[in-house]
């Protein structure tokens, strides 16, 4: 699903109504009309009292389309218009008046603290506001009004966006903006609704389509895609039936020392369940014995040192090489990190002390192929790219980073974000549950083992992402989040990818309708 930027939902906006041949008002009341479509499915009549407060912009009009069908329904609605400016648009000027005549109740005006309306527990707030060409700051009192919402302990139903929040930057304080229990958002979801420091103020969001033109929505090209699983099933590469191990590649995974064998045989295990087709690992001499027990699918090769690997030396020529998980930083590690660097030719993919081998010496980076894949945890990409500001600052620096070592980013977080230069994917798929020991070691192994298959490092990377996410979707279902642990997400791989092809459940209300018509 593509991600409009603020200016691209404004255009698709004036394409649709010239091609279309509506007005800018027709729109509106298309786009409101299905918030209203929305809450009368769900409510079916219900008397709660519903309170819609309605700025002077075009997200006010919206609410006044709103009220306006609950008003001719026969719902119990309270209309308020927020007057923080004297300025008002067209298009809520004429909704403000086509009000008018179905109900004596005219919309009450709201000027300040004095005029806040008792809401209580029950009730039901819909905020239409602002929306998402919000340029001024909130002035203070409707600040006030925002934090009244919150402490009503009302459910607040946003129309397109949070009222407050912006497009493309992070709130100064969290009172500037309305803390919504839904979001129904118009075209495409927002990016705010993805990111640590603004996916809060919206609990659950859901996109209406309203109609905007066909060609609009096909050809634009975003800067951002929502990945799930319609976007990832297209690449989606099927085995035939007389293929071989040989056909899918052959994964190397480097990394290890003593004490830190776990990690490497969870990404070796990844790689393996990703559907590669040989895995070999290396490691220092302890690793041996345990991967060799621990993992007999495996081929291993060691470092003559015991305890840390010293001379990366290998007498094969893999597919794809995963480096970096439990390797350590030891000065004579970081050596042999850069003499194979200087040597290598196959893809790469680098996770944990790899990443921060190349953070503390920046200079390698200069060494890496291009589209070699990084994995990074936050911390870890803090010491590769510096400090940031916000979400947003982050973005752009990860971006000027790709964009300037040619290299893939995993940002690995709540919705991880796999980033190839301007272009960002939103991943969907994961649970807290992942927030243990050894995932992004299993993560590693699995985008290692797609690589290996012959997809490419940006969709192994996209797809390794959403299968690791979702296999932890899978698997929290049986263990919860707290005893959700990596090897678990290794288990359940399999599932994670037959769920691509699982058809979703019919409601069990429509498949007695179906019964009954047979």
């Amino acid at each position: 699903m593509k991600i409009f930027s603020r200016e691209q939902v404004y255009e698709g906006d004036r394409l649709t109504a010239e091609r279309q041949k509506i007005t800018s008002t027709d729109l509106m009341e298309r786009a409101a009309t299905q918030i209203f479509n929305w809450m009368h499915m769900r409510m079916q009549g219900a008397q709660v009292p519903v309170h819609v407060f309605c700025g002077i912009g075009n997200n006010g009009g919206d609410g006044l389309v709103l009220s306006r069908h609950l008003i001719i329904h026969g719902y119990n609605v309270n209309t308020y218009v927020v007057n923080y400016s004297d300025k008002r648009s067209k298009d809520f000027l004429i909704n403000y008046d086509r009000i008018k005549t179905v109900t004596k109740e005219w919309p009450i005006l709201l000027t300040g603290e004095a005029d806040f309306p008792e809401i209580h527990p029950d009730d039901i707030i819909v905020d239409a506001i602002f929306g998402i060409g919000l340029n001024r700051p909130v002035v203070d009192w409707v600040k006030k009004l925002f934090k009244h919402f919150r402490n009503t302990k009302a459910f607040t139903l946003s129309v397109d966006i949070p009222s407050g929040l912006s497009t493309d930057k992070v709130p100064e304080h969290e009172d500037d903006v309305v803390w919504a229990g839904y979001t129904l958002s118009f075209a495409s979801p927002k990016m705010v609704f993805f990111l640590p420091e603004t996916a809060k103020y919206t609990v659950q969001w859901e996109v209406l389509d309203i109609g905007l033109d066909q060609a609009f929505l096909h050809t634009t090209e975003t800067d951002v895609e929502l990945i799930g699983k319609f976007e990832v099933l297209p690449v989606y590469i099927p085995r035939d039936k007389f293929s071989h191990k040989g056909q899918f590649g052959h994964s190397l995974i480097i990394g290890g020392s003593y004490g830190k064998i776990g990690a490497l045989t969870l990404a070796s295990k990844g790689a393996l369940s990703a559907g590669a087709g040989l895995v070999s690992v290396f490691t220092p001499k302890c690793g041996y014995n345990v991967l060799q027990s621990a993992f007999p699918e495996a081929m291993v090769m060691t470092d003559t040192n015991e305890e840390l690997i010293t001379d990366i030396n290998f007498d094969l020529e893999p597919t794809v090489i995963g480096i970096g998980v439990g390797i350590g930083t030891d000065a004579k590690t970081i050596s042999a990190f850069e003499s194979f660097l200087k040597r290598n030719k196959a893809p790469l993919v680098i996770d944990a002390d790899g990443i921060n081998i190349l953070a503390k010496k920046k200079t390698l980076l200069k060494l890496l192929p291009e589209n070699a894949v990084l994995t990074p945890h936050p911390k870890e990409l803090e010491r590769l790219i510096g400090s940031w500001s916000d979400d947003f600052d982050k973005l752009k620096k990860v971006k000027a980073f790709s964009k300037k070592h040619k290299v893939i980013v995993v940002i690995k977080g709540a919705n991880t974000i796999t980033v190839l230069e301007d272009k960002l994917y939103v991943n969907t798929t994961g649970n807290p549950g992942l927030s243990t020991a050894g995932s992004g070691d299993v993560l590693t192994g699995i985008i290692t083992g797609l690589i290996s298959q012959g997809y490419n490092p940006l969709v192994a990377s996209i797809f390794g992402v959403y299968l690791h996410g979702k296999s932890a979707d899978i698997a929290v279902e049986d263990f919860g989040y707290q005893s959700l642990i990596a090897s678990h997400v290794i288990e359940y791989l399999g599932k994670a990818f037959l769920d691509l092809f699982k058809q979703p459940e019919q409601p069990p209300q429509q498949e007695n309708e179906e019964e009954e018509q047979r």
